[in-house]
C-alpha cells in the first residue's frame, strides 16, 4: 500500500507537491542500459529527481512505497490530438454544427486527465483549431487542470483542399459564408504563404510545426495519399521553422509525399504508411524520425467495417490505408529507421495509448526498444533528452509503476498503477 503523509494525501489528488519525497521502487528500469535496478530509492525535490540510489532503511517524510512495483520513466506519446475524440459521422456532423470552441475545450480536460493517468506524462499534440491545444497546454502548465506536459503545433498547416483544410467538402453556400481560409487559418498555396503560416503558428504560441504532406484518412476529401505540397513549399516551411527554433512534423501516407518531405529536411514523418526501400534510405540519409501510429491504423481498419461509422468518403480510405501501418513499421524497424513512439490518440479513444506497445512488439520490436521509443527516443525528438525520458538526477520527476515485468509481458504497460509528474502524484495503487 502507498504510504502517504498528510502532504502526500494531497499529492494523490494532484493538487500539491511536497518539497522533498522519497519513492521506494521494488525495481527501476534503467532505459539507457536496459537493466533493472533492484530496490531503488528515488529522492524527489521541487519536482525534479535529486538522486537515485539503494533503498534506504529509514524513509523520509513524504515517503511513497512502491516496493511491490516496477518503476519506469513517465511515458511520452509523440502524436496525439487531445481536443477531440473519434465519433460516428452523424455525431461528428451534429457537433460541428452545434458546439462552440469552449465546448471542445471542456471535453479536452477529460481527455488530458485520462492520458496522464494512463502513464503518459508528456505528449506532442499535432493539430487543433481555434488555438485549443495551445490553451490546454497553458492550463496544464499552470496547474489549473491535470494533464500531461504538452508540446503543441497549434493548427496544422495544409494546402487548399488538403488534409487539415477546415472547409473540406462544405457546400458552396457555406464556403462563401465562411470565406476562404488562408495562412492564419493554416491553409497555404505558395512558398510565401507557407512562410506566413509558420509565423502565424509562432504568434499562436505553438512549440513546433505540423504539415499535412499528403492526403489523410479522416478528412472529407477523396485521396488519402496524394502529395499535397511542392518541394519548394515544404522547404519554405522547414527553413522558416528553423529560424524560429521549431522542429517540423509531417503527416504523410503516400510514398511521393514522404519522399518530398524527407528531401526537404523534415524532422519526423507521422504514419509513413506507404514507404518503400528508397524512402527508408532517405530516412537514414537525412536522420529523420518515424512516428508510426499503429493504433490509429488498427482502429480505423476495424471501424471501416461498420457501415455508418465513417462517411462514404472516409470509409474506403480507412479500409485501404489502416491495415498497412503495422507492417510498414515492422519493415522500418528492421531496416534501422529511428523510431519514436506515437499513437494518433483521438482517432481512437484517449487513454488507450499503451496498446501501441503491444502492436510494436507484435510487429517485431523487442519490448525494451518499444519502451525506449516512448522514453529516450521521444525525448530526443523533443530536444528534451537531458530533462525527460529517464529516471536519473537532474531529470523531471516523471515516474510510473506497474506490477510485474513489462520486458517479459509488454501488455503490462496498459496497466499503469502509479503516475507521478514533476513530483505530483496523480494515480496510486
Amino acid at each position: 500500500m502507498l504510504k502517504l503523509s498528510a502532504i502526500g494525501i494531497l499529492l494523490a489528488c494532484g493538487s500539491a507537491q511536497a518539497a522533498t519525497q522519497t519513492v521506494d521502487c521494488g525495481r527501476l528500469l534503467d532505459v539507457k542500459t536496459g537493466a533493472w535496478r533492484e530496490k531503488v530509492s528515488i529522492v524527489v525535490e521541487d519536482g525534479s529527481i535529486k538522486s537515485v540510489g539503494p533503498m534506504g532503511a529509514n524513509p523520509a517524510a513524504g515517503h511513497i512505497d512502491l516496493s511491490a512495483h516496477s518503476c519506469l520513466p513517465g511515458l511520452i506519446d509523440m502524436h496525439v490530438h487531445l481536443t477531440g475524440e473519434t465519433q460516428k459521422q452523424a455525431d461528428a456532423l451534429r457537433d460541428a454544427i452545434s458546439l462552440n470552441p469552449a465546448d471542445h475545450a471542456y471535453r479536452s480536460v477529460i481527455f488530458a486527465e485520462r492520458t496522464l493517468k494512463a502513464g503518459f506524462t508528456t505528449v506532442r499534440d499535432l493539430g487543433a483549431s481555434d488555438g485549443l491545444n495551445v490553451s490546454l497546454k497553458r492550463a496544464i502548465a499552470a496547474g489549473s487542470i491535470p494533464g500531461p506536459r504538452m508540446f503543441t503545433s497549434g493548427k496544422s498547416i495544409a494546402t487548399t483542399g488538403g488534409h487539415a483544410d477546415p472547409t473540406n467538402n462544405f457546400s458552396h453556400r457555406l464556403s462563401h459564408a465562411l470565406g476562404t481560409p488562408g495562412p492564419n487559418e493554416g491553409v497555404v498555396n505558395s512558398a510565401e504563404g507557407a512562410r506566413e503560416a509558420v509565423r502565424a503558428r509562432y504568434k499562436e504560441g505553438a512549440d513546433l510545426i505540423k504539415v499535412t504532406a499528403t492526403g489523410g484518412v479522416l478528412s472529407q476529401a477523396r485521396s488519402g495519399q496524394n502529395s499535397q505540397y511542392t518541394e519548394d513549399e515544404l522547404r519554405a516551411i522547414i527553413s522558416t521553422a528553423k529560424d524560429y527554433g521549431f522542429r517540423v512534423a509531417a503527416h504523410a501516407h503516400g510514398t511521393e509525399g514522404i519522399k518530398r518531405a524527407l528531401r526537404a529536411g523534415i524532422d519526423s514523418i507521422e504514419h509513413g504508411t506507404m514507404m518503400d526501400d528508397e524512402t527508408i534510405a532517405l530516412f537514414k540519409k537525412h536522420g529523420a524520425w518515424f512516428v508510426p501510429t499503429i493504433s490509429a491504423g488498427r482502429y480505423v481498419t476495424d471501424k471501416a467495417k461498420e457501415p455508418d461509422y465513417y462517411s462514404p468518403l472516409v470509409r474506403p480510405k480507412a479500409a485501404a490505408i489502416g491495415p498497412q501501418i503495422q507492417a510498414t513499421f515492422g519493415r522500418a524497424y528492421k531496416a534501422g529507421v529511428k523510431i519514436a513512439f506515437g499513437t494518433d490518440a483521438g482517432v481512437f479513444p484517449h487513454g488507450e495509448n499503451a496498446k501501441e506497445f503491444a502492436y510494436m512488439v507484435e510487429a517485431g520490436m523487442p519490448p525494451l526498444e518499444a519502451i525506449r521509443a516512448a522514453t529516450l527516443n521521444a525525448a530526443a525528438l523533443l530536444d528534451q533528452g537531458t530533462r525527460l525520458g529517464s529516471v536519473e538526477a537532474g531529470y523531471a520527476a516523471d515516474i510510473i509503476a506497474v506490477t510485474g515485468d513489462p520486458l517479459r509481458d509488454i501488455a503490462l504497460m496498459q496497466q499503469v498503477r502509479f503516475v507521478m509528474k514533476e513530483g505530483v502524484v496523480y494515480k496510486q495503487p
